[in-house]
């Protein structure tokens, strides 16, 4: 999870996060029906919800064409949001984890998440369009392509 560690260095906000525990982490998955990913679970229950203000600045700077994110969700957000957005136009059967600065989300597909897996694809929802994108094929592959913008 080397990626995950080098992207909290990073990217996270110096306020402090608290790990979320696993007890809440497996109460949303039964609530979802799901199983996330071990790579999503290891950042959350490692570090707490990571909030990356600087993402967004250093793509504009590196004029980079990476979705930028901003804020990892709260469990009950991770619920709530998923439902509000698929009543306002988002397909169904996505499980949102994270926003940029737009409103736009990151998610997991439903279906990829039926059994325990390390990582799975991430997708982007573009909520002025109403489409989703897969924009990486594992969540820590997705973390690690924001790692080398720091050095750049």
């Amino acid at each position: 999870m080397k990626s995950i560690d080098l992207f909290v260095k990073n990217w996270g906000s110096k306020q402090a996060m608290l790990p979320l525990e696993k007890q809440d982490i497996e109460a949303l998955e039964t609530e979802l029906t799901a199983v996330l990913p071990d790579s999503y679970k290891y950042l959350i229950s490692t570090y707490g919800l990571v909030h990356t203000p600087n993402v967004m600045t250093k793509t504009v700077d590196l004029n980079v064409e990476v979705s930028d994110v901003r804020d990892f969700l709260s469990l009950d957000d991770v619920l709530s949001l998923s439902k509000l957005y698929e009543m306002s136009g988002m397909p169904k059967g996505h499980i949102l984890f994270a926003s940029d600065c737009d409103g736009n989300m990151f998610c997991f597909k439903l279906a990829e998440c039926q059994h325990k897996q390390t990582n799975v694809p991430v997708w982007f929802y573009n909520h002025a369009l109403c489409t989703i994108e897969k924009v990486s094929n594992s969540f820590s592959d997705w973390l690690a392509q924001f790692n080398p913008l720091e050095e750049g």
